[in-house]
């Protein structure tokens, strides 16, 4: 049975092979295994040994760090459950938040900073009339 790290790496791996819009035998074929091997990563049934890990950092470009971001040390669980700020479910799995990032990047810098702004304020304007 996984464990939360192994489960953690693999979502992390599934996410950025789906933002860069590579499927599994491509992402396979760049690290130099069969893409049944990358499914067993991603759900967490097969541990990544640390030369795969390199090997799948370069591919996706992100540093090895990337698979660790938001890993809990087991004292930290409890704050971020906590978090009022902590969202529902990972919303960085869903189909809708990659779209938009996907589309987010291909705008060039000034329209993205606007969009970024116009969230922002978006934002703070619904906390101030209390609608979450």
């Amino acid at each position: 049975m996984p464990d939360d790290t192994d489960l953690h790496v693999g979502r992390k791996l599934r996410r950025r092979r789906r933002l860069l819009s590579m499927t599994q035998q491509d992402l396979a074929t760049k690290v130099g295994v069969r893409f049944q091997q990358i499914q067993k990563y991603e759900c967490g049934a097969n541990r990544v040994t640390a030369s795969r890990l390199f090997a799948l950092s370069r591919a996706l470009h992100v540093s090895v760090q990337y698979f660790f971001d938001g890993l809990l040390a087991d004292d930290q669980v409890h704050r971020a459950a906590n978090d009022a700020d902590q969202m529902d479910g990972d919303v960085m799995a869903q189909k809708e938040t990659v779209d938009l990032v996907r589309a987010y990047y291909r705008l060039s810098e000034q329209p993205r900073r606007r969009l970024l702004d116009l969230a922002k304020a978006l934002e703070d304007g619904s906390r101030k009339s209390g609608v979450a």
